[in-house]
């Protein structure tokens, strides 16, 4: 074994007191951050003593710890003992929260209150989310530590990007409602919302998140924020006048990258965070409109590239369709790409997930117009400050998020909680 996997295998044994566990298996993984970072980490899969006789193939016993280290900031991001039960002697434990806040503080080199905050307390869990001096950030993050009843650790996880300070542009925040009243209603759209109980859609209108800019000049999409990784951004509509007879050979995609002790250790960088170079981009923007002029061969001008980004090893060239419906879950398709030949290799489309809406009851007509709904609705509008994340800039902005947790039934009008959609 690799002297450095030892060392931290024996770190990871004294830091949680794992003296009456013995490791099943280890690996090592990397993945690539919004700011094209690599990170190595590696997983230790510590099982009991006691249950070195009843393990069952490809289980995890009860009291597993699951532990996962970044290799080179020698930080823990994940420590899961399985079914919230640990057997570790001499390991993590808490008086109270406080005390659990400034370990989180210890561990992770995070001020409470500049870059995290308490966002949720529950009997023996705390859940924290990220922040920039009090303001939430996007995408966000969070910091979540749980302990049974002795106060011993049984789960810790850290998830977000914690941007260092001069990739912040902070600046005095000036939105309010009525400066971006217009983009407001805007964002309110007529949608159908599927009852699964009853196998119907419903008619409601509802707000479509968005940021704002500080200076109001210009959004940034939710959808985009949602994915956290980096993307290059397209939004070319794709047009032809022939189709092509052949079809796509779908072959079986490889989700996991094999990483190495070695390839860790010297922090190589992950394929996934070379940049697409212009001359590939003109290529992979050929191929996509090929892949449609084959599987798609009567829709011209129905689809538009929206972007491109490296995942696990292959371009993926996100498609949605230029004419949406009014259905909450919109059409798209993920076309999957050859990173050396960029040839399709495989693709994914949404399209049987929502033909099974077809088969629904259709939504009763509506007798709200879109302008009654915004006023019953306009009292509960939020607009709240964020850092979002700017991927052309490669800075976090200061923005306000416009969202609303209500709806308006279309045909009642009555105002509606969107978790009873």
């Amino acid at each position: 074994m690799d002297k450095r996997t030892q060392e931290i295998i024996d770190f990871t044994r004294e830091k949680f007191g794992l003296w009456d566990y013995y490791l099943e298996r280890h690996s090592f993984d990397r993945t690539v951050t919004i700011f094209n970072e690599t990170v190595y980490t590696m997983t230790m899969e510590w099982f009991p003593n006691e249950a070195k006789d009843q393990v069952i193939e490809d289980e995890n016993p009860d009291g597993t710890a699951v532990i996962t280290l970044d290799i080179h900031s020698n930080r823990f991001e994940s420590v899961i003992f399985v079914m919230g039960q640990t057997f570790a002697k001499d390991g993590v434990t808490f008086k109270d929260k406080n005390d659990s806040m400034k370990w989180i503080e210890k561990e992770t080199g995070l001020t409470y209150g500049q870059q995290f905050e308490l966002h949720k307390e529950e009997e023996g869990e705390l859940h924290f989310r990220e922040c920039i001096e009090g303001v939430a950030l996007s995408p966000s993050g969070l910091i979540e530590v749980k302990y049974d009843p002795e106060g011993r650790l049984t789960l810790f996880t850290v998830h977000g990007h914690y941007p260092a300070h001069d990739m912040v542009k902070k600046e005095p925040y000036s939105l309010t409602f009525n400066r971006i009243e217009d983009i407001a209603k805007h964002q309110l759209k007529l949608l159908e919302f599927p009852n699964f109980d009853e196998k119907r859609l419903v008619s409601a209108y509802a707000i479509e998140e968005v940021y704002v800019r500080n200076d109001k000049l210009s959004t940034i999409p939710f959808e985009v924020i949602v994915d956290v990784r980096g993307y290059l951004k397209i939004d070319q509509p794709l047009y032809w006048n022939q189709p092509l007879t052949a079809s796509v050979e779908r072959k079986q995609i490889k989700w996991r990258d094999e990483v190495t002790a070695e390839q860790a250790f010297s922090g190589e960088p992950s394929p996934d965070s070379v940049p697409i170079t212009e001359a590939e981009q003109e290529q992979i923007i050929h191929g996509v409109r090929d892949f449609l002029r084959k599987e798609y061969p009567n829709e011209s001008g129905i689809w538009i590239l929206k972007s491109l980004h490296r995942e696990s090893g292959y371009i993926h060239a996100i498609l949605r369709a230029s004419k949406q419906d009014k259905r909450v879950f919109q059409r798209k398709i993920n076309v999957i790409m050859d990173p050396e030949s960029l040839q399709v290799v495989n693709y994914m489309d949404n399209q049987m997930m929502l033909e099974m809406f077809d088969n629904f009851k259709a939504s009763e007509a509506k007798t709200i117009s879109r302008e009654e709904a915004y006023e019953r609705l306009k009292e509960h509008f939020e607009l709240s400050p964020y850092y979002v994340y700017d991927f052309e800039q490669k800075q976090y902005v200061l923005c306000g998020k416009i969202d609303c947790q209500f709806a308006v039934h279309a045909t009642t009008g009555e105002i509606v909680s969107l978790d009873e959609l």
